[in-house]
């Protein structure tokens, strides 16, 4: 006679901690959400980046007797000691009209696109606190370095107004340009500093290198001088013109330039030049955007 032997309820293996989870709705604390659900969680806290980024906006120089006086005052300080090595000293100058206001608009924008990648830089790393303690999108910390540096820049784009008018420029409907240069610009430059943030969340030791790069970057971006002008007269390999000629930075500044400046508004600006700045933005934004997103549950641990 055979025996039939059946499973005792009682010793069923129990479930795992996966299946309890699942089983009542739990998920992983910190993992990352879906791209349409970030953006979204992001939206939602538009408001504490503003926020954010005013408050340090006003910490910045709180210690200074100046006060927020040095937003103004770092660009223009600048300007004069780029007008004396370049404009004198190196006759960098010559060839190039309106040279001034060609210089300063230059530093004014250039000064935002380097202050907002090397910020981006440090912008997770140097948030660890923040990051550990509160659940919220990470992308929130660069972008917010980013908003501090635009609402600096509009600042000194009222400055840059007021001085060229000084320097006997003229306002027309082509001021109006800037508008949107300004905005791509800022795109480009948030999406910058979220690669850099997620770089230097793991490799802090970049910021150390920062400098250089964008002292290097600044120099080959025609801050001080005119590249279209060294172009004509210098023979350069096609691949090295054609960098100077694509260079996101040059690209912005010159825009900025033809917008402002009499004697660049004078000439046609290239055709090339919009659809650079707008793949730019776009590359750099969205790009930027994604690359940050997908080590999002990674910022803070280690």
């Amino acid at each position: 006679m055979t025996s039939v032997t059946t499973a005792n309820p009682a010793h069923a293996a129990p479930p795992s901690p996966a299946e309890l989870a699942a089983a009542h709705g739990l998920t992983v604390s910190g993992a990352r959400p879906s791209l349409p659900r970030y953006v979204a969680q992001l939206w939602n806290r538009r408001h504490f980046v503003t926020a954010y980024a005013t408050a340090r906006m006003h910490a910045t120089y709180s210690t200074a007797k100046l006060g927020q006086v040095w937003h103004l005052m770092t660009p223009l300080l600048n300007a004069a000691v780029y007008y004396f090595v370049f404009g004198i000293v190196m006759r960098a100058s010559h060839g190039v009209p309106d040279y001034v206001p060609f210089l300063i608009t230059g530093v004014f924008v250039w000064d935002f696109i380097g202050s907002s990648v090397n910020a981006g830089t440090r912008a997770v790393h140097s948030n660890l606190g923040l990051v550990r303690a509160l659940h919220f999108p990470r992308a929130s910390l660069p972008i917010s370095s980013v908003v501090q540096l635009f609402q600096q820049l509009l600042v000194t784009m009222a400055a840059l107004v007021v001085l060229l008018l000084a320097f006997g420029q003229t306002p027309s409907a082509s001021w109006l340009i800037a508008v949107p240069a300004l905005f791509l610009m800022a795109v480009f430059c948030a999406g910058c500093a979220m690669v850099m943030a997620r770089i230097g969340s793991k490799n802090p030791d970049v910021s150390q290198l920062m400098p250089f790069v964008l002292r290097t970057w600044m120099y080959s971006s025609g801050v001080m001088w005119s590249i279209d002008t060294m172009l004509k007269t210098d023979h350069l390999p096609h691949w090295v013109s054609l960098m100077l000629k694509t260079n996101p930075a040059a690209v912005y500044i010159d825009l900025m330039r033809f917008a402002l400046i009499d004697s660049f508004k004078a000439g046609s600006l290239p055709h090339h030049v919009w659809p650079i700045a707008i793949g730019w933005a776009l590359l750099a934004g969205v790009g930027g955007f994604v690359y940050f997103w997908k080590a999002e549950e990674e910022y803070g641990r280690g």
